[in-house]
Parts: structure tokens; C-alpha cells; sequence
């Protein structure tokens, strides 16, 4: 099987979100080097991180004036739900079916990045939003209405 690196294409150049990812691409590497025995708590781990990490970037989305069941959230429950039914499949005996999950999370994440985090960081730092601290230094820059597109249309195309 092959590994997945961090790439520094991926960078956003926001260090919060680059950690998130450099995490996440870690422990996707970790799934895919994983042994049979190792692999279901590697996948576990995985999907801790996603959970948390997707919830982050869910309150900053909040935060900063996106819609609760915007696309972009959308994609994180879809995709962390399919994982969780990944581990089922695993728990079950399917090892196969995380294994080729691992695989399909290499191409999903890049993508996912450039879709749609990249935007959210380009909000972000026109609002001004400090993810250390939740200050906004340019309210004056926050929507009118809540967003619900991730700024890649149609967004149906990206869940």
C-alpha cells in the first residue's frame, strides 16, 4: 500500500488549520501502514480526530456567520458518519472495507481542502477571526445572513 504525507500544497497558511490537517493526514498514514490487529484501533483513532477536527471547524463556521447546515458542514457529518459505518463494517470483520476507506481519504482530503477550507480560511481572515481566542477584529466584515454555501458552486458537487 502506499503512504500519504502531509504536502505543503495543502497549507492555508492559517496554523490552526493547517495542525488539523497535518493530524489528520498522519493518521490516515497510520491506517493505511496499519497491520490487521492494529488496524481497527488506528481507524478509531482516526475518526477521533476527524470528529474533533470537523467540530472546530464547524464552531469557527458558526462563528463567523455560516448557516448550522451549510454545505460545508454537510460534508463533515456525511463524511464522519461514512467512517463510522466503516468502523461497524470493521468491527464486523470487513477490514477491507476501512482499508479502501484509508485509500479513498487520501484523494477526499486534498480535495476537501481546496474546496472548501481554503474558502473558510479566506472568511476567516476577512472577519478577522482569532481561532485562539474566538475575537473578531472586523465585525464590520461579517455577512448580512448566514452562509450556506461553501463558495464553490453548486454545492451539492462537494458532499
Amino acid at each position: 500500500m502506499s503512504s500519504f504525507t502531509w504536502s505543503e500544497e495543502m497549507a492555508l497558511d492559517l496554523p490552526a488549520i493547517d495542525h488539523l490537517h497535518t493530524e489528520c493526514t498522519d493518521l490516515i498514514n497510520a491506517v493505511i501502514a496499519a497491520s490487521d490487529a492494529d488496524l481497527l484501533p488506528a481507524w478509531d483513532k482516526l475518526i477521533a480526530h476527524t470528529a474533533e477536527h470537523f467540530a472546530q471547524e464547524d464552531r469557527w463556521m458558526q462563528d463567523t456567520g455560516f448557516a448550522p447546515n451549510n454545505c460545508h458542514s454537510s460534508q463533515h457529518a456525511i463524511v464522519l458518519k461514512i467512517m463510522r459505518e466503516g468502523a461497524e463494517k470493521g468491527a464486523n470483520g470487513d477490514l477491507s472495507i476501512v482499508r479502501q476507506m484509508a485509500q479513498e481519504l487520501t484523494l477526499w482530503l486534498p480535495h476537501h481542502i481546496d474546496a472548501m477550507d481554503a474558502g473558510l480560511v479566506m472568511h476567516l481572515r476577512n472577519v478577522g477571526y482569532n481561532t485562539e481566542t474566538g475575537e473578531i477584529t472586523a465585525p464590520e466584515a461579517l455577512p448580512e445572513t448566514t452562509l450556506t454555501s461553501c463558495s464553490v458552486e453548486p454545492c451539492d458537487d462537494h458532499a
